[in-house]
C-alpha cells in the first residue's frame, strides 16, 4: 500500500509578528532567541499541517543572521514542508523584517527545522509523502536527502561512507580494500 501524497503548498503558514521593545537585545534589535523561537513556533505548524499530527522538534540547521531586525519591524515568517521521509519532515522557513513607515523590506533569514510526527504515546508514526510543484519545491526537495545526510553525520547517527547523496555533490569515488 503506497503512502498519501501531500504538495508543499498544504503546508504553508505565514505568520506575522512586531518587534516590541521585550523582543530586543540593548542596541534595539531582535534578540536571536525570540526569533528562533518564532521560527520554531511556524514550522511546527507548517509540520502539524502536513502530518495531521502532533511534532516534535528534532533538529533546527544552522541558523545566520544576514541583516539585523529593528524595534518596529513587522516580521514575517513563511514555513512549508520540503520533503518528508518516514516519519519525519524537513520544513524551510524564511525570514522577512519591514520597516512599514519606509515600506523597506529585508530578507533576514532562512534556515531548515526537522520535525518528528508522534502518536498519542509519544512514539514516531509515519507522516505523508511530498509532492513537489514547482521548480522551486523540487530543488528544495532533492537536496533535502543531502541535508538529512549531513544532520545525521553530525548527530553521529549515519556513518560519512554511507552519505551517498553527499558523495555524489563532491565526485568522491568509492575505494575497494
Amino acid at each position: 500500500m503506497s503512502k498519501k501524497k501531500k504538495f508543499p503548498r498544504e503546508s504553508f503558514v505565514s505568520m506575522t509578528e512586531l518587534v516590541l521593545p521585550n523582543d530586543t537585545n540593548t542596541l534595539n534589535n531582535l534578540m536571536g532567541g525570540r526569533l528562533m523561537h518564532w521560527m520554531d513556533i511556524v514550522s511546527a505548524i507548517s509540520a502539524q499541517k502536513h502530518s495531521n499530527r502532533i511534532v516534535v522538534t528534532a533538529s533546527v540547521d544552522n541558523i545566520s543572521f544576514k541583516h539585523p531586525i529593528q524595534l518596529g519591524n513587522v516580521v514575517t515568517l513563511k514555513a512549508k514542508v520540503t520533503r518528508a521521509f518516514n516519519s519525519s519532515m524537513e520544513v524551510r522557513i524564511d525570514v522577512e523584517a519591514e520597516d512599514v513607515p519606509s515600506s523597506k523590506r529585508t530578507e533576514s533569514n532562512s534556515a531548515y527545522f526537522t520535525f518528528v510526527a508522534v502518536d498519542q504515546s509519544g512514539r514516531p508514526i509515519d507522516v505523508p509523502e511530498i509532492e513537489p510543484e514547482t521548480e522551486e519545491e523540487k530543488s528544495l526537495y532533492d537536496g533535502a536527502l543531502r541535508r538529512r545526510q549531513l544532520r545525521l553525520i553530525l548527530a553521529n547517527r549515519m556513518n560519512p561512507q554511507d552519505a551517498k547523496e553527499l558523495k555524489s555533490i563532491f565526485d568522491i569515488k568509492e575505494t575497494q580494500n
